[in-house]
């Protein structure tokens, strides 16, 4: 099986799943540009609320495509971008 990135996803605005787009930018230190999640200090709201000056440590989400395949034996129906991902994979251990 080839490794390969299967699709990308961003939000503008906080939400659980993310669009899918033709491509992203990935800028080091802040994560996905145009994403709610982009920048160099916390984005998620629970996180912000303690303290915004946290360093974002959760910059660019990756879940690989097998969890999908795994999830549709068992009956659920979820594609890509559906879990808040910004990149699924396939073939990355």
């Amino acid at each position: 099986m080839s490794r390969r990135v299967v699709a990308v996803h961003m939000a503008l605005e906080h939400r659980f799943s993310k669009e899918t787009v033709a491509s992203v930018e990935l800028v080091a230190g802040r994560g996905v540009r145009g994403d709610a999640h982009f920048g160099e200090t916390v984005k998620h709201r629970s996180r912000v609320a303690k303290d915004p000056t946290q360093p974002n440590l959760r910059q660019v989400h990756l879940l690989h495509a097998e969890l999908f395949d795994e999830l549709s034996a068992r009956g659920f129906r979820v594609l890509p971008g559906q879990m808040g991902e910004n990149i699924t994979t396939r073939g990355i251990d």
